[in-house]
């Protein structure tokens, strides 16, 4: 359980640390999340962005665990 803590917290840190250059190819502005913009007011809900990392994370565990 340790190490899989341990990989998932790596992960959560890649990501953050990428960022930048994962946003230039377009995760996080994917078709169907949603931005809402009104004054000084933002609402952004990353609907295909979290699913499509969802499969990801999902098919690198399930390898791992194989």
């Amino acid at each position: 359980m340790s190490r899989l803590l341990i990989i998932i917290g790596l992960l959560i840190l890649a990501v953050g640390l990428f960022w930048p250059w994962l946003s230039r190819i377009g995760l996080g502005r994917l078709p169907g999340d949603i931005m809402i913009e009104r004054g000084n007011f933002t609402l952004y809900i990353p609907i295909t962005t979290g699913l499509l990392l969802s499969v990801v994370l999902s098919v690198i565990l399930w390898l791992v665990n194989r």
